[in-house]
């Protein structure tokens, strides 16, 4: 599977749940916001319902991101399952149908950090809502805007008889639109890839898959679940594999942290020249402007939920100048400024 605009040389920005530093996370309002931001890419997780559609969520388990506790018909489904190996207690989204979903409205996860002032205002996406979105407003732009979405928990949605990736397979061969835009398949899994890799093979240029990285000592859960202990994360990304990714993949997605250590001024690892020569693109998660996120030399204060915009641009800009080919961020808008900037100042952007 050969990706044809992965190496071109411009850094794509891509909405990390959308415009999410301003609007409730995989909402449709964070995509549109994104999309009028600049974003090249909306990034929509998705897990699934009862009755197998797609929704964006960045967890099946949804209490921390809709109104679901406040719902008295739907307390009986509290639960507590076993996710990727953690015990995890509220609601899970393959308990409920679609048109159940459609009931509940979208929270700010992060409340310590950022204005729950649009709690309750929004409803839940699917994501034919979210490629909706994307066809008219690219449309209207006259730009192709593009998606990346991710799958989450694969494993576990297999366990209970929901299949994911052919939803979004079939997903592809529906829309059109996802057919002719740049489209990316995203997993912090591996068996999952390799398998899309030989569903989708040459049937489009368009389609890429990114294997995203996790913590060093992690590994992918997919790979604990059959009891492979040797595959981690930190051995993914060492040369030789690298050169093994780069056999069912077209991208790394590691934390930005693997690329520019937070105790480091700005000096970058290996990593990207690594990804490069084993002919990987490399996109660096997550950029978000707030002060809790940054690097301890890039905060304009010592308030955690102060934004600091300027130094989130530099954020950017040292990983710009490291060589990435995309970044996720929270706030597509401070991106798009990153990269402009980085190109009047003639940087490789």
């Amino acid at each position: 599977m050969k990706s044809t605009w992965l190496f071109k040389g411009k850094v794509q920005v891509i909405a990390h749940r959308g415009a999410s530093a301003w609007h409730p996370e995989h909402t449709l309002a964070a995509y549109a916001r994104a999309i009028r931001d600049g974003a090249d890419f909306i990034e929509p997780d998705l897990v699934m319902s009862r009755d197998g559609v797609l929704i964006a969520r960045h967890e099946n388990e949804i209490s921390a991101s809709t109104d679901v506790a406040e719902h008295e018909a739907f307390a009986s489904r509290r639960a507590r399952r076993v996710i990727d190996g953690k015990s995890v207690d509220g609601w899970f989204c393959e308990d409920f149908s679609i048109d159940e979903l459609r009931e509940l409205r979208a929270r700010e996860p992060l409340p310590q950090l950022r204005s729950s002032a649009q709690d309750h205002m929004h409803s839940l996406a699917t994501f034919d809502d979210i490629v909706d979105l994307a066809s008219r407003a690219s449309a209207a732009l006259g730009r192709r805007i593009g998606l990346i979405p991710e799958l989450k928990h694969s494993s576990y949605f297999h366990s209970i008889g929901l299949d994911l990736e052919q939803a979004l397979v079939s997903a592809w061969q529906r829309h059109g639109y996802l057919q002719a835009t740049p489209f990316g398949i995203q997993s912090f899994e591996v068996d999952n890839l390799r398998q899309l890799r030989d569903t989708l093979g040459t049937r489009s240029d368009n389609v890429f898959l990114v294997q995203l990285v996790g913590d060093p000592d992690g590994h992918p859960f997919d790979q604990l679940a059959r009891g492979d202990t040797a595959l981690r994360y930190d051995r993914m990304i060492t040369p030789a594999g690298l050169v093994e990714m780069a056999g069912y993949a077209n991208v790394v997605a590691p934390h930005k942290e693997a690329i520019i250590p937070a105790n480091s001024e700005a000096v970058p690892s290996l990593l990207v020249e690594h990804a490069h020569a084993a002919g990987l693109a490399v996109h660096a998660w997550t950029l978000r402007p707030e002060n809790a996120f940054l690097p301890a030399r890039l905060r304009g204060s010592e308030l955690p939920s102060e934004r600091c915009e300027s130094g989130s641009i530099r954020e950017m800009l040292s990983l710009i100048d490291a060589g990435v080919d995309a970044l996720f961020t929270d706030d597509p808008a401070l991106g798009r400024r990153a990269v402009d900037q980085a190109r009047t100042q003639g940087r490789p952007a």
